[in-house]
């Protein structure tokens, strides 16, 4: 654990951030500073620096555009409110990302699937999931009372970002 982990975490806890989300940030800047520590003292990171890491998880670590972005803004994140420093985006851009459009299995996929699966529970989860396009942690945490079968909705509460939809 580095030494900035609990301006971090007051941060985070002042804010009331999601657990997921600031453990995706502590690991992102963990291994920014295990990166940059190898050259220099945290507190003398520059945006060449940072460029220089991006270009490392692009080319040599092979990672996506999204998963990069990720580490952009947990970066941006310690530089701004733990060093204390201007943010320059033009010196770091977020990369762009490819759109692309969900792969959705053919219908006999689907239907063989739930043809062959014997449990009933399983069955209405598969169902629920295909038909509805919620998260498989959205459709565990589904009570009776978050479906309404007369309008043919469900509630989702909590659901990411702590949304209601």
């Amino acid at each position: 654990m580095h030494r900035y982990h609990k301006e971090i975490s007051l941060y985070f806890e002042l804010k009331d951030t999601p657990a997921s989300s600031r453990e995706s940030y502590h690991r992102r800047i963990d291994t920014f500073i295990k990166h940059l520590e190898q050259h220099k003292p945290a507190e003398e990171v520059s945006f060449h620096d940072i460029q220089q890491f991006i270009l490392y998880l692009k080319k040599e670590k092979g990672l996506a555009a999204g998963t990069i972005n990720n580490y952009i803004s947990a970066i941006k994140f310690f530089y701004t409110h733990v060093l204390n420093r201007e943010w320059d985006s033009k010196q770091v851009p977020l990369m762009k990302r490819k759109a692309k459009l969900p792969l959705i299995p053919p219908r006999e996929d689907v239907l063989r699937i739930l043809n062959e699966t014997d449990n009933l529970k399983h069955k209405a989860f598969l169902s629920l999931l295909y038909g509805s396009g919620l998260r498989v942690g959205e459709v565990v945490r589904l009570k009776i009372s978050d479906i309404c079968s007369k309008t043919m909705r469900i509630r989702v509460e909590n659901a990411k970002h702590d949304t209601n939809r």
